[in-house]
């Protein structure tokens, strides 16, 4: 692994921190995106933004850049695609990789793969049609309802009664023909933020909404933030043991979140998992790093180094 203290600054060359594109998370990449530029820049990091929405990322390596900071969010840039240009480019890049991304990105075959390895994530139905969607009344109420393939909990429902099935199908269908229908776990809303294959610190979310929803994440000013989480140090330490197994399992590398509900019995359920999270000031990886002495720009300099080890292995 490359510690970041081998590194000086100067030496990442030319950095590319790839914000905004044209997904329906442009606005929080475009905040995430200004943050880490900033960070970088205050470290000395030659880097520069680029919005792939207007501008040719197949032009980075004949304007010298030397490597990628990832930070796009959802479609375009956290499901393989963009991954898989930067390496048709031979640009090295942060985080995942194209499979990992791509597997992580998408709920559905994510769960595949937990439910395959024996880990626990709630029950689901794939819902083709509205109505398929009174099918998922099987699952029990309350229940969730998402689009597979998008982040920052667009599109997502939480669904009372029959009544409101069909509509909740619609809304995720909006944002992807691939629905999901999920079983409501009753209890605590936990995430753990993973940074080189180890576990940072369990964070609590609450919130007077529904649920941790778009608001809830990026614009309301009532959400808390619990770290440390409030479990014993067993606990936690098997949930952040689950994390960090659902991560390898989906493939990530380098950095990502978990995220995770626990219900009164104690039990852990994995939700879904994230490889390029926020990086805004309501965001909880930064906010995990502070809680494990990690300031932001030494944060954002060790996610830089994970472009690093793929370099090293190209």
């Amino acid at each position: 692994m490359t510690k970041i203290n081998d590194i000086a600054s100067k030496d990442f060359g030319k950095v590319a921190v790839l914000m905004g594109g044209d997904s329906a998370e442009r606005e929080v990449s475009l905040k995430s995106g200004q943050a880490v530029l900033t960070a970088l820049l205050a470290s000395g990091v030659d880097a520069h933004a680029i919005d792939p929405a207007t501008d040719n990322v197949h032009d980075l390596p004949a304007a010298g850049f030397n490597r990628a900071f990832i930070i796009l969010h959802g479609r375009g840039g956290e499901d393989g695609s963009m991954q898989a240009v930067l390496e048709s480019i031979g640009l090295p890049y942060t985080g995942s990789g194209v499979l990992g991304s791509a597997l992580s990105m998408d709920k559905l075959r994510c769960k595949w793969l937990w439910q395959g390895a024996g880990l626990p994530t709630p029950a689901w139905r794939v819902l083709k049609t509205a109505d398929d969607a009174e099918q998922a009344i099987t699952l029990g109420l309350p229940l969730m309802m998402k689009p597979a393939r998008e982040g920052s909990s667009i599109g997502i429902s939480k669904v009372e009664s029959a009544e409101q099935l069909k509509d909740a199908w619609r809304f995720a269908r909006e944002y992807d023909d691939s629905v999901i229908a999920e079983q409501f776990v009753e209890g605590g809303e936990y995430t753990v933020s993973i940074l080189n294959g180890e576990a940072l610190p369990a964070i609590l979310l609450e919130t007077p909404r529904e649920f941790y929803d778009y608001a809830a994440k990026y614009q309301a000013n009532d959400t808390q933030y619990i770290c440390p989480c409030g479990l014993d140090t067993e606990a936690e330490a098997a949930m952040r043991a689950l994390a960090v197994q659902a991560a390898e399992v989906a493939g990530v590398e380098g950095w990502g979140r978990v995220d995770l509900m626990r219900d009164a019995q104690g039990n852990n359920w994995l939700i879904e998992v994230n490889t390029v999270p926020g990086m805004t000031d309501h965001s909880l990886v930064p906010m995990a790093a502070r809680a494990a002495d990690i300031g932001f720009d030494e944060l954002v300099l060790r996610i830089l180094a994970t472009s690093c080890e793929r370099e090293t292995r190209a």
